[in-house]
């Protein structure tokens, strides 16, 4: 059965069970596909990643209509009117899908709701620059299986950044890395290019810097790409591949 997510951010666990590994996170207006259930949870898998675990019931729907608008901002406020006096403390995260209808004032209609037509771009819409938001996960927290601006880790980073582009990409590094296949050699490297080590990945800026969500420092931090490689070198942590994602 097909589902969709009706919570801002809902988890993707390991096990039917609160305390077991997170693997990630599901948004608002996502897609699951549900195989069976267990008391309070469903198990199945993501449809845009093929990612399988374990979700809670409450935080879905049976799916009913493809979402017409995507958040393109970091975090998009609700207003209770369309003018920006209304705003609201509730929020809609990146990448999340929407259905919108009627338009007023540079706002468009959600449910009960309004939000800004200019925090909106068109669901699945298909691009190949897909560092244009990467300014809304910079100084993010490093968080083990979190795919939202309050809090990511280095995979789903890139994920989320894909995703906002129509782009497909694997949930974790070690199939990111055999998904890509163009390889690039180091003195070559260039803008959107990912770099791969062990359970961690990158995305080079220009041919000197990166950004990456990076345990060690707890956050989305922008490095030097040469004292990153050598710095992981000296962990035992050697550089695998430099993927190139599109020409």
């Amino acid at each position: 059965m097909k589902l969709e997510c009706i919570k801002n951010k809902s988890t993707l666990f390991k096990s039917a069970n609160p305390k077991s590994e997170k693997l990630k996170e599901i948004l608002l207006g996502e897609n699951f596909t549900k195989k069976k259930s267990e008391k309070k949870y469903a198990y199945g898998y993501c449809e845009n990643d093929k990612y399988k675990g374990w979700v809670k019931k409450i935080d879905f729907k049976k799916f009913v209509i493809s979402k017409n608008s995507q958040i393109n901002v970091k975090k998009a406020f609700l207003y209770s009117s369309p003018n920006i006096k209304f705003k609201t403390n509730k929020f809609i995260y990146f990448n999340s899908k929407i259905n919108t209808g009627l338009e007023e004032n540079n706002f468009a209609k959600y449910k009960n709701y309004w939000i800004k037509k200019n925090e909106l771009i068109k669901a699945f819409l298909k691009k190949k620059n897909y560092l244009n938001n990467v300014k809304n996960f910079l100084n993010t927290k490093y968080v083990w299986g979190g795919n939202t601006p309050d809090g990511i880790d280095c995979s789903g980073l890139v994920q989320e950044l894909m995703k906002n582009c129509g782009q497909l990409c694997p949930r974790d590094s070690k199939d990111q890395i055999k998904f890509f296949k163009k390889k690039i050699n180091l003195k070559k490297i260039k803008k959107g290019d990912l770099l791969f080590w062990k359970g961690h990945v990158a995305i080079a800026l220009n041919k000197k810097k990166l950004i990456h969500a990076f345990g060690p420092m707890k956050k989305v931090i922008i490095m030097p790409i040469a004292k990153t490689v050598t710095d992981l070198k000296k962990k035992s942590l050697l550089l695998l591949s430099i993927k190139r994602p599109f020409k």
